[in-house]
């Protein structure tokens, strides 16, 4: 019997490799210390397990709540600022003189009193709570005011009425301060205990579902005793603090005393001498200074006098009872302070910022020397051929139109029917004006606007001018509504002179349009970044780092150069006088664009290019912005009115800010009251946004030929009569309306004005009154 043999596809194992066993130590003696890159990345990849999970946890937690601790026991105590209280009432009936009085217990701690100017404040040195609260306050109707100095507070103590908790102009206030951003907040109810002892449930009652509307979820203590206002102090002394992030990155100071040295050149500018307690950060004196409505200037000196309200202050003789004495700052005290007095830092001109605010253009930058005859020649040569390009196009169609058409669809463009070539020919015929005077012709109609009709019912008080140009803007926006961007061909004036600057564009989304063409005389002199955002986190980064300067919670003094007489003048008539520190590049001039939606409390029509008042984070100025759509595309449409459905962005020239910030507008009255219109948030920095105004001009088909036509009144020329030949992709019907879309890159004016007129203050009949020219209308 023949033995089996295997043939050439037999499975061949691998053969055993025998010898020396390789282990985990025989592996590491063999690579001789050496780590691979995956062993690495592995033991950095390693999860911690569940026990260590919780640990760490639980450290973070640690962590954080020792911060917030850190931060309550910091605010308010001997090494850190004082805890700024600002009292805003917030109805007519609240009586603030008696309310103030309740804060001034004397049981309470040690009252200083400080008046400088119709601004009274005060100082509260509580002991039992080691803790002390610098008290300001303000009328709502000041609106500069309150929000001057909610910008700083620490704490903003709301007064409401028991039976209607706040009035209209109460409201209106409240409205500006949630747009500008809310620090920690108290709600009080003064007078409560006037109110009969039936009526206290159902007061109750009726004031929370009030509250509620705009404070969910927080209650309101009571303010009508000596013992309420020591529960309600415990309560400031206590509660968790809120962050305003644009003031959070900043120093900034509130001045409790000022003085002001003239100079020997011009007595009217001078050094301003700044006295209060640094917030926020390390206050550098290298950096500017902006003080708030009145500009940005430079320090020269940084003193540190006395704290003059010391936590535990020293014992004088001369007083028996100082816990309760009502102690009054006093000249002999400012001139102890003056002979303890430290100087801190001294600007240094090499690091000191400089207050150039724009770019010096020169204007030999951009010229050109006159071209050579070789060099016309070539361009005369180089015109002659592309004149030469030749190219399949419809019958009538122009040479503007054919620049348009795309090779890839001559052959297609070129096709047509018989019947449409006689039919073309047909009225070719009729019209007696050549190709080249339509094509020139790119002007269009749109719709004619009504003329306003007067009433001759309006009193006789009224302005009839005003109401007039009221009911235009009226008209105006409804027509925009309707017909957006469509507008009147211009019979005066040819259509190719009136929308020369005016392009067409295939698409509006993805047509290249260059951001750097055709820019204003202007754009040269602001300050552009090469990318923002990276700017703003290095910025943001290097104010983590320790820098050198006035610790926060220390009492400086401020010597602020070249300062005009006025800000004096302002602050000694009861005015605030707030300084925050300006970040590098906050000073110079760029395009800012800010997100903003419009209030739903002001309904008149806001049209583009008109002065608004801006309170942009601490900045405050007057500009003409333009209005345009947010979206993320790289063009943006131009919008001529301020629509209350969507939210617009607003570009203006003004000083960079970093975001983020936020954003109030105002418009001032005949009057003089400023309404608020809008409110938002700064989005950009970025010159190169480009806001693309769009004319839509319209005709009506006279003469139809399937998808050629004859289209009427969108010119005016007496030759044709304003007669068009145009040619579709489509069919025509007779109730269409042809629409010619022209675009345009419009910019912002330089309309900056970094001063703004304190507004007349407000009051209830004029917010009431204002509400009912509303309702009639």
């Amino acid at each position: 019997m023949a033995a089996h043999r295997s043939g050439p596809l037999k499975q061949a194992n691998k053969a055993h490799k025998g010898g020396r066993h390789h282990g985990g130590r025989s592996a590491q003696r063999d690579s001789k210390g050496r780590v691979g890159p995956k062993n690495l990345c592995k033991k950095l990849k390693k999860q911690l397990s569940r026990v260590d999970q919780r640990h760490r946890a639980s450290q973070l937690r640690k962590q954080k709540r020792e911060a917030v601790l850190a931060e309550k026991r910091q605010l308010g105590s001997k090494d850190g600022p004082p805890h700024q209280v600002l009292v805003v009432p917030l109805h007519k009936r609240i009586s603030l003189p008696e309310a103030i009085r309740l804060l001034q217990n004397e049981d309470l701690g040690t009252v200083y009193l400080n008046k400088e100017g119709s601004t009274h404040n005060f100082m509260l040195l509580c002991s039992d709570l080691k803790h002390r609260c610098f008290f300001t306050y303000a009328r709502p109707g000041d609106l500069h005011t309150v929000l001057d100095m909610a910008k700083v507070a620490d704490t903003i103590l709301f007064l409401l009425d028991p039976l209607e908790g706040w009035d209209s102009t109460g409201d209106y206030c409240l409205s500006c301060l949630f747009a500008q951003g809310l620090p920690t907040y108290t709600l009080a109810v003064y007078g409560f205990s006037a109110l009969p002892p039936k009526k206290h449930i159902d007061a109750r009652k009726k004031l929370s579902k009030i509250v509620e509307k705009r404070f969910p979820e927080d209650k309101f203590l009571l303010l009508s005793t000596e013992r309420d206002a020591g529960m309600l102090l415990r309560q400031l002394a206590t509660q968790k603090q809120r962050h305003l992030a644009f003031r959070d990155r900043r120093a900034y100071l509130f001045a409790h005393m000022a003085d002001f040295v003239p100079s020997e050149e011009n007595g009217l500018v001078g050094t301003l001498k700044i006295s209060g307690y640094v917030r926020g950060r390390t206050l550098n004196v290298n950096s500017l200074l902006h003080i708030v409505g009145h500009g940005d200037f430079q320090m020269n000196q940084i003193d540190a006098p006395m704290d003059p309200f010391p936590l535990n202050p020293r014992v004088i003789k001369s007083q028996k009872k100082p816990s309760t004495a009502m102690e009054i700052c006093d000249t002999d005290a400012v001139a102890d302070m003056e002979e303890d007095l430290k100087v801190l830092m001294k600007a240094d001109p090499d690091l000191q910022e400089t207050l150039q605010t724009e770019v010096i253009p020169d204007p030999m930058e951009g010229e050109q020397t006159w071209p050579t005859e070789e060099e016309l020649d070539e361009a005369n040569d180089l015109l002659k051929q592309c004149s030469r390009v030749v190219k399949k196009v419809p019958k009538g169609t122009s040479s503007y139109q054919a620049e348009w058409i795309l090779d890839d669809g001559d052959e297609s463009a070129g096709e047509g029917d018989e019947d449409d070539d006689v039919q073309h020919e047909s009225f070719m015929e009729e019209e007696s004006q050549d190709e080249s005077g339509q094509e020139e012709e790119e002007g269009c109609d749109t719709m004619t606007l009504g003329e306003s009709v007067r009433d001759d019912l309006y009193d006789d008080k009224v302005d009839e001018d005003a109401e007039e140009r009221m009911l235009e803007k009226y008209k105006q926006e409804r027509l925009e509504e309707m017909f957006p961007d469509e507008m009147d061909t211009p019979r005066d004036v040819a259509a190719r002179i009136r929308f020369q600057k005016y392009r067409g564009l295939k698409s509006f989304r993805t047509s290249p349009w260059d951001p750097k063409e055709n820019l204003p005389r202007d754009y040269a002199r602001i300050f552009q970044f090469q990318n923002f955002i990276n700017t703003r986190k290095r910025i943001f980064k290097e104010i983590e780092e320790k820098a050198e300067g006035a610790e926060v919670g220390w009492y400086v003094t401020l010597h602020v150069s070249d300062v005009p007489l006025s800000v004096m003048e302002s602050f000694r008539q009861g005015a605030p006088l707030i300084a925050f520190t300006l970040l590098p590049y906050e000073q110079k001039m760029s395009v800012l664009n800010m997100v903003v939606s419009r209030h739903p409390g002001n309904t008149e029509p806001v049209k583009a290019k008109e002065e608004l008042i801006f309170h942009c984070g601490f900045r405050r100025f007057r500009a003409s912005p333009l209005f345009s759509q947010h979206t993320a595309a790289d063009k943006h449409k131009f919008q001529r009115f301020l629509t209350a459905d969507s939210a617009l962005v607003v570009t203006v020239f003004a000083p960079i800010t970093f975001p983020p910030a936020s954003v109030l507008l105002f418009k001032q009255k005949n009057n003089g009251m400023h309404s608020l219109i809008a409110t938002g948030h700064l989005l950009s920095v970025d010159p190169d946004r480009m806001v693309i105004k769009r004319v839509v001009l319209s005709g009506h088909p006279f003469k139809i030929f399937t998808k050629m036509a004859v289209v009427r009144y969108m010119f005016f020329n007496r030759g044709t009569h304003g007669h068009m030949k145009c040619s579709f992709d489509g069919k025509l019907k007779s109730q269409d309306t042809v629409l010619m879309n022209l675009y345009k890159r419009v910019f912002p004016k330089w309309t900056y004005d970094p001063y703004v007129p304190e507004p007349i203050p407000w009051v209830e009949s004029e917010i009431s009154s204002t509400a009912s020219e509303v309702d009639m209308e």
